[in-house]
């Protein structure tokens, strides 16, 4: 890999290029599907190419290749500068990087048990016990169980003397229950809807779900729902599981804190952001004191963890909010110098032929000392616990929100008791923020995350982690829509 990154490299720098990096990245995916006791489909996918971005007039030019070659690293290196001058001619606001340091190094994700080296008979079989488990259950309609596997090799190297070498592994799995009646359609996932969450980790973490031992119980709730009236509508107390809350982190925390969504780049795919510069000079109160939130790359097992982005900055832990005021930004080189910072290291893209965007990392919300989440629920008289993304929707703006989990408990006198179906809540960002008065302590802090946030044209994915312990608000809008 060094002698092309160096060909590419030197290329550009040949042909005018002020700065120049080239990442050249290795991609294994496999998946597995079942559906109702029987498999649906399992397929691998493996992909290889650079991607060389170059600065030449204060402008950005990008190209890259999947043909690993001397002679085709001087030709994506030429076409890069072309479209970087080509870029110049229209250019709005010439790009002026921060300074960092070289980078070097490897960064490698821990695993005890490598994925890829298990047999996959033995994955579908205990996907397969799993399926069938939640199936037995009287009343459920149909099951589907996931299986998902990365792993990234990654080059990168840059002008300015970087160098640095990632392999990273990431792994999910889950279970879902469906029950239907008529027009009625329940689902109970675990651990989590449309697959389970992924983790940075090794197949270990797959058998520590114990997908088989939670399938029963998932499956008994689903049917229960069913029957289980509605949700009411009103204004009540809340308990939000980590499995929904960190969604809430994700939609209403992470994406309004990024950047280059502030300046407009985003206006046209995923909107753009509330949090204007402004709000970070005033002290913008962006939630109550327990609030704290931060984009960590260096969080173990999460799914934006590396050692360095894809502009070389090494990972690091960037606070976003601090004792509920807002104080920072998820940042690139080009966007920080902008607010007179440095780069926090959110670039990454997906994959060799896409240019790196901002994207979040490991957005945490921090548990605090005090209680733990069963505690949190011990200390509310009356409310609701809501547990499992089932849909989500908010503006472009990320100001009003609204969710529906797929389920809810009612808590009375500090106990949770019956089921609720169809739960929904919605509310404006900071007021909803601002009305939390309880957070986990780290006995139910979990490291949660999706594999597939998109942004960017053409649409990139992200796997971005968010490490939550589960929270209590306050006169919350429950009761969305008609049902």
């Amino acid at each position: 890999m060094r002698d092309l990154t160096d060909r590419a490299l030197d290329t550009a720098a040949q042909l005018g290029a002020t700065y120049a990096d080239i990442r050249v990245v290795r991609r294994l995916d496999e998946s597995i599907a079942i559906k109702s006791g029987r498999v649906e489909g399992a397929a691998s996918g493996e992909s290889e190419g650079f991607g060389l971005r170059v600065l030449v007039d204060g402008a950005w030019g990008f190209a890259s290749s999947s043909e690993l070659t001397p002679a085709e690293a001087d030709r994506v290196a030429g076409e890069a500068i072309r479209i970087a001058r080509a870029s110049a001619t229209a250019l709005r606001r010439r790009v002026q990087l921060d300074e960092r340091p070289p980078a070097h190094g490897t960064y490698e994700t821990p695993l005890e048990e490598d994925p890829f080296a298990v047999p996959l008979e033995a994955k579908i079989g205990l996907l397969l016990e799993a399926d069938k488990t939640v199936g037995r259950t009287k009343g459920i309609t149909f099951t589907e169980t996931r299986y998902d596997a990365r792993r990234e090799w990654k080059a990168f190297a840059a002008t300015d003397g970087s160098y640095t070498e990632q392999t990273t592994t990431q792994v999910g799995a889950g279970i879902e229950a469906n029950a239907i009646d008529g027009d009625e359609h329940q689902r109970r996932s675990y651990p989590d809807a449309d697959g389970g969450p992924f983790t940075a980790a090794g197949f270990e973490y797959v058998r520590g779900l114990d997908l088989v031992g939670h399938a029963e119980p998932l499956a008994a709730e689903a049917v229960e729902l069913l029957t289980a009236p509605q949700c009411p509508a009103g204004r009540f107390t809340i308990v939000l599981d980590p499995s929904q809350l960190y969604m809430q982190v994700h939609e209403s925390c992470g994406h309004p804190s990024e950047l280059d969504r502030v300046y407009g780049t985003e206006a046209s795919y995923a909107g753009t952001s509330f949090l204007t510069t402004d709000k970070l000079d005033a002290g913008f109160r962006y939630g109550s004191d327990l609030i704290d939130i931060v984009a960590d790359a260096t969080a173990p097992g999460g799914l934006g963890t590396f050692g360095w982005d894809d502009e070389g900055v090494a990972a690091a832990s960037v606070p976003i909010v601090r004792e509920g005021i807002f104080v920072g930004y998820l940042t690139s080189r080009e966007t920080a110098p902008r607010i007179g910072r440095q780069s926090g290291g959110a670039m990454r893209a997906d994959g060799w032929n896409r240019i790196p965007l901002i994207r979040m990392t490991n957005l945490n919300l921090l548990p605090k000392p005090g209680m733990s989440l069963d505690e949190i629920v011990a200390d509310t008289d009356d409310g609701f616990y809501l547990a499992s993304n089932r849909s989500w929707s908010i503006d472009d703006r990320r100001l009003n929100f609204q969710f529906a989990t797929e389920v809810a408990y009612e808590i009375k006198n500090g106990k949770k008791g019956r089921l609720f179906k169809n739960p929904t809540y919605t509310g404006i960002t900071y007021e909803f923020w601002r009305s939390c008065d309880a957070v986990g302590d780290e006995r139910s802090y979990v490291m949660l995350g999706t594999p597939n946030c998109g942004k960017g044209e053409p649409v990139q994915g992200a796997a971005v982690g968010h490490g939550t312990s589960g929270a209590r608000f306050r006169d919350v809008q429950m009761g969305v829509g008609k049902w």
